[in-house]
């Protein structure tokens, strides 16, 4: 798939120039970012700093549904379809393979996790019924003076879980918790980074965390990655399981839905604000 990817890149750029901003009246299209536009309103945004990247996104149903607004008061849904470059041909197969088979990998993880809180396999499956699952597969250009810039700022993924491939360049990091420092990811060939996401912390009341991580950039080389957001339906209200909390172990997190929670993200990851994203620590509970 990463082959794929980088014999991909020129194709794709020109099925950019066409397709950036197509619209339909049923929502918009998922595909390729404006992510080389110099338009400060048209770049991806991680916590409000601007990426060096260029995505290309893809649901893993053929359309995602979520709400058109994080107004509380806005029950409108926005319905997101996929939408596939001309060229390579066997782009958009493969494509779907690949998701089809990652997310089969995502389950199962999923069904582990569960176990080992103590809990069925199947607790979780339910709430993945209308998921809004998708594929992001990130281009990093070169940047020449990479110290100065990130390819995504610091953050935490804010679904369930994550299933990352890479190429052999490197450049993800995670912040160590003892002391701050940001360390490398080697890439392992032919492996996969398993990240968990947000609303597994708050689902196993905190017995698992999502890591901060962020990715640097190269000087001379290219580099793709591939990460796989496993999530939940556009309803869902996220909050610790019921039979993670007791009088001991009192419930850490308030309640919020998930789709509401997702569109900020994405309103505030495609635009410029003078505010901080919203994050999971607003939804702790204090003491």
């Amino acid at each position: 798939m990463i082959e794929d990817i980088n014999c991909s890149i020129d194709l794709t750029r020109d099925h950019k120039k066409k397709s950036n901003s197509a619209k339909s009246a049923a929502g918009q299209f998922m595909g390729l970012d404006k992510a080389g536009s110099n338009d400060q309103n048209e770049r991806k945004h991680t916590k409000n700093v601007r990426d060096w990247k260029e995505v290309f996104d893809y649901s893993s149903t053929g359309s995602l549904e979520i709400p058109a607004s994080d107004d509380p008061f806005d029950d409108a849904l926005l319905k997101k379809i996929n939408q596939w470059p001309e060229n390579p041909p066997e782009f958009k197969e493969a494509s779907e393979e690949y998701v089809c088979q990652t997310e089969k990998l995502a389950v199962k993880l999923v069904e582990l996790i569960s176990l080992s809180l103590g809990l069925g396999a199947d607790r979780l499956k339910g709430f993945f019924e209308k998921e809004t699952s998708f594929v992001r597969i990130n281009h990093y250009p070169p940047c020449p003076e990479p110290h100065l810039a990130l390819g995504v700022g610091r953050h935490t993924d804010a679904g369930a879980v994550t299933v990352l491939a890479q190429d052999d360049v490197g450049g993800l990091e995670v912040k160590r918790k003892t002391d701050g420092e940001w360390i490398a990811v080697q890439p392992i060939p032919n492996a996969y980074i398993i990240n968990i996401g947000n609303i597994m912390q708050i689902w196993s009341n905190a017995e698992y965390e999502s890591p901060e991580h962020r990715a640097i950039l190269n000087p001379e080389k290219d580099r793709i990655s591939i990460p796989f957001f496993f999530n939940p339906a556009h309803y869902i209200m996220v909050e610790p399981l019921e039979e993670l909390i007791s009088d001991e172990r009192p419930s850490k997190y308030k309640a919020y839905n998930w789709g509401k929670f997702f569109a900020s993200r994405n309103r505030t990851n495609l635009q410029k604000l003078n505010v901080e994203n919203i994050q999971i620590d607003h939804f702790k509970v204090a003491g």
